[in-house]
């Protein structure tokens, strides 16, 4: 079983700054591409921020400058790095990860953390 845990996530104010981290454990035997996304009240899921695994990035337009993604693969971690904060960038971010696990065989699954909330507000 593979599994992503998420932390970081809280309360800031406007301008602030928070570091999301998302650790994969299992039986992994290797992961391709990790990302963060988003889901504010009513709104759909989005793509904030992905990397590959040659460390490649994209970035949603609206936290481009703002937000950094980055992976240590020696820990099965990604990370993102979210500084001056805006209230609409309130919303559940989940950890995302394209990976090839094992158990019998070797196998290609997608999987998810399970959110961490982040709330920017005076």
């Amino acid at each position: 079983q593979v599994q992503l845990v998420e932390s970081g996530g809280g309360l800031v104010q406007p301008g602030g700054s928070l570091r999301l981290s998302c650790a994969a454990s299992g039986s992994i035997f290797r992961i391709n591409a990790m990302g963060w996304y988003r889901q504010a009240p009513g709104k759909e899921r989005e793509l904030v921020a992905a990397i590959s695994s040659g460390s490649r990035t994209n970035y949603l337009d609206s936290v481009k400058g703002r937000f950094t993604i980055s992976r240590d693969n020696a820990k099965n971690t990604v990370y993102l790095q979210m500084n001056s904060l805006k209230p609409e960038d309130t919303a559940v971010y989940y950890c995302n990860a394209d990976l090839i696990g094992y158990s019998t065989q070797l196998y290609s699954n997608n999987y998810w953390g399970q959110g961490t909330q982040v709330t920017v507000s005076s």
